[in-house]
């Protein structure tokens, strides 16, 4: 059995980009901490949030629309309500008509990662859902990120 090795995460300081994004009390699940599930709505925010403000447009409006084809998340700490989590913002890879992102997600001022994912835009033509090129308002917001090696959970 192969086991896949994934390269070391580098701290709060190789992240330039951070998007602050505060927990919410419906976040806390019975076991007292942020449920699973909500990590992924962070990833969505921080991406998302960022694209609108990196290239000045609505996203949602562009004739071109990045799908969500993949997430993954290696959980390393917990996260709870009410704490101030900060998205830091990477590229693992830019293709053709796909992005690949990593996010990870800092508690507070912590160094080390409470979480660290992998995030995939596909972009299709909104109206056909066929594959395009990423746009070039986006892929030059992509040039202001750091690239990392890929990898990730």
């Amino acid at each position: 059995m192969e086991t896949r090795q994934t390269p070391a995460v580098t701290g709060r300081a190789a992240y330039p980009v951070l998007r602050p994004i505060p927990t919410r009390w419906m976040d806390n699940d019975h076991y007292g901490h942020v449920n699973n599930v909500t990590y992924y709505s962070y990833f969505d925010t921080a991406v998302n949030g960022w694209l609108m403000e990196a290239t000045g447009t609505d996203i949602r409006e562009q004739p071109a629309i990045g799908i969500v084809a993949e997430t993954s998340c290696r959980f390393q700490k917990e996260l709870s309500f009410p704490e101030l989590v900060h998205a830091g913002l990477a590229i693992e890879k830019l293709g053709n008509s796909s992005v690949v992102y990593r996010i990870v997600l800092f508690r507070g001022d912590d160094e080390d990662p409470a979480a660290i994912g992998r995030f995939v835009h596909v972009y299709v033509d909104a109206a056909t859902r066929r594959p395009v090129r990423v746009p070039d308002d986006v892929r030059a917001a992509l040039a202001l990120l750091p690239r990392v090696e890929a990898g990730g959970p």
